[in-house]
Order: C-alpha cells, then sequence, then structure tokens
C-alpha cells in the first residue's frame, strides 16, 4: 500500500427515490488492496472508519443518509448497482475498495458463491438505512448535507485521494 494506487471518481444525481449526494462523489479504488484483500477491516480501522462488519450487500436499492460508508471486497467478486435503478453498474472484486458518500444508492445485483464484503464508517459512527420510495427522501436530502466530511482517507490515511477529492468537490460544489 505504499504506493497510491489511481481512482476513478462517479457522480450521481438525486433520482427522485433515492437521493445520492449532491456535491460529493463516489470514488473507486480498483486494486488498492489486491496484495492482502483480507486486511480490508484492518486497514479501514487503523485509518479512522470504524463500526465495521463483514457480510454482504442488500439485494435492494438503500442509502444511508446519516455517514459515508466505505466498501471492500475480501473474497469473491460482485456486480453492485450504485445511484438506483437507472445509475451504474460496477463489478468489484477482491481488493477493490469503494467509498459511497452519504445518500449513495446501492443494491447487490449478482454476487459469486464465495463473495464477502467489508463496510466500516468515518469515526465509527452509526448508520441509518433507508429504502427507496420509503417516504424519507425529502428528509434524507438534510441529513445528507449534516454529514461532515471524513478526516481521513479510509485506504491511504492522512493522505489520500478521497479527501483531495471530497474537498476540492466541496469548495466547487
Amino acid at each position: 500500500m505504499s504506493e497510491k494506487h489511481s481512482v476513478q471518481i462517479f457522480h450521481f444525481e438525486d433520482n427522485g427515490s433515492i437521493p445520492n449526494n449532491p456535491n460529493l462523489p463516489v470514488i473507486l479504488y480498483p486494486g488498492a488492496l489486491i496484495d492482502k484483500p483480507e486486511w480490508c477491516e484492518s486497514v479501514f480501522n487503523g485509518n479512522g472508519w470504524r463500526n465495521s462488519w463483514e457480510n454482504g450487500v442488500f439485494n435492494y436499492h438503500h442509502y444511508h443518509s446519516n455517514t459515508h460508508e466505505v466498501l471492500g471486497v475480501t473474497h469473491g467478486s460482485i456486480l453492485i448497482r450504485l445511484g438506483g435503478e437507472d445509475g451504474k453498474s460496477f463489478d468489484l472484486k477482491a481488493g477493490d475498495v469503494i467509498v459511497l458518500p452519504a445518500g449513495t444508492g446501492h443494491k447487490r445485483i449478482t454476487a459469486s458463491d464465495d463473495f464477502r464484503i467489508v463496510g466500516a464508517y468515518p469515526d465509527g459512527m452509526d448508520y441509518n438505512t433507508r429504502l427507496e420510495n420509503d417516504g424519507k427522501h425529502d428528509a434524507s436530502i438534510q441529513e445528507i448535507a449534516e454529514v461532515p466530511l471524513p478526516r481521513t482517507d479510509p485506504v491511504y490515511g492522512d493522505k489520500g485521494p478521497l479527501l483531495e477529492n471530497w474537498n476540492k468537490s466541496m469548495k466547487h460544489g
């Protein structure tokens, strides 16, 4: 992890049922932990992203309006859709890491039998789960606006692509 892998940036608009995030992009770190994907949880925790879990991803659209979330694939692969039904699908494999800003819809489309993923939240924030068309869309927009920027990058700590991109997005957003 000494060298920083390139990241990919994706913006998702509010689709009327999933707010996504009006200012902050999704950041994908392809293969960031490819050498040791099973270390995702300890890397995230060590960089201040805690309240972690290991499991899967729900097979329905949902989002968290009160915190950002990092996901790291530890085993297998997943086809995940971000941004709602008209969003974009990503084929993630062990070693890939993706950060979802508060409000970003996500849903498992398919996954390999051995698929496992770790999730964590900046400063160990507790997370809520909001569903597509659950009547909380408008209230969620205000909650999303109040979520603070993380102090650290979940993969690289004090300096990393997340901080660079999100700070820039907030200045220009």
